[in-house]
C-alpha cells in the first residue's frame, strides 16, 4: 500500500505518519526528515537545501524526486510532505507505474492556519519563526493546494479533520482507509 499524507506544514503529518507506518508496515518517506538529515550532515545538498528552506521556499523537484527514488521499497510507502506540486505528483505516478505500483490513498489533514502557527512555534525548530511559518503556509496554499483537486479527480483523496486528540485523528484516518 502506498499512502500520501497531505497537509500544511505543522498539520501533524509526522505524528500521524508514525501511527500509519507501525499499523501498516510501510516505509516512511519524509522529504523534510531527509533534507534535515542532509543539512545536519553538512553535505552539499544540505547546504543548498538549508539556504532554500530558510527563505521558506521549496527545494527543487529534481533533488526531491531523486531522494524519493533512492528510498522506495516494495513493501509500500507512506509519503510524508511529498508530493507538494502537480509536477511532483506526476513524477511520482510515473516512478511508481514503472515499478508496477500506484498511490492507493491520499490523506489530507485539515488544520486551521492559526492552530498551525501555534503548533510550529511550540516545537522550537530553528527554521520555525512566525514570519517563516507564514511564508511556508503561503507557499503551501499556492503550490500544494492544487494537489487536492488532482487526487480528488482520481478518487483517492480522503479529507480528515486534523485537530483534536491524536487518537481521534488516527481513528478518523484509519476509517477513511477502509
Amino acid at each position: 500500500m502506498n499512502i500520501i499524507l497531505l497537509g500544511a506544514p505543522g498539520s501533524g503529518k509526522g505524528t500521524q505518519a508514525a501511527f500509519l507506518i507501525e499499523k501498516h508496515g510501510l516505509t516512511h518517506l519524509s522529504t523534510g526528515d531527509m533534507l534535515r538529515a542532509e543539512i545536519a550532515a553538512g553535505s552539499d545538498l544540505g547546504k543548498q537545501a538549508k539556504a532554500i528552506m530558510e527563505n521558506g521556499q521549496l527545494v527543487s523537484d529534481e533533488i526531491v524526486i531523486a531522494m524519493i527514488a533512492a528510498r522506495l521499497s516494495d513493501k509500500g510507502a507512506l509519503f510524508d510532505g511529498f508530493p507538494r506540486t502537480i509536477a511532483q505528483a506526476e513524477a511520482l505516478d510515473k516512478l511508481l507505474a514503472g515499478r508496477g505500483s500506484q498511490i492507493d490513498a491520499v490523506i489530507e489533514l485539515q488544520v486551521g492556519n492559526e492552530e498551525i502557527v501555534q503548533r510550529m512555534l511550540a516545537r522550537g525548530r530553528s527554521d520555525d519563526n512566525e514570519a517563516t511559518i507564514r511564508q511556508r503556509l503561503a507557499v503551501f496554499e499556492a503550490q500544494t493546494k492544487p494537489l487536492i483537486d488532482y487526487y480528488q479527480k482520481q478518487g483517492k483523496l480522503r479529507s480528515i479533520d486534523g485537530s483534536g486528540e491524536l487518537a481521534a485523528i488516527s481513528a478518523r484516518i484509519e476509517a477513511a482507509l477502509h
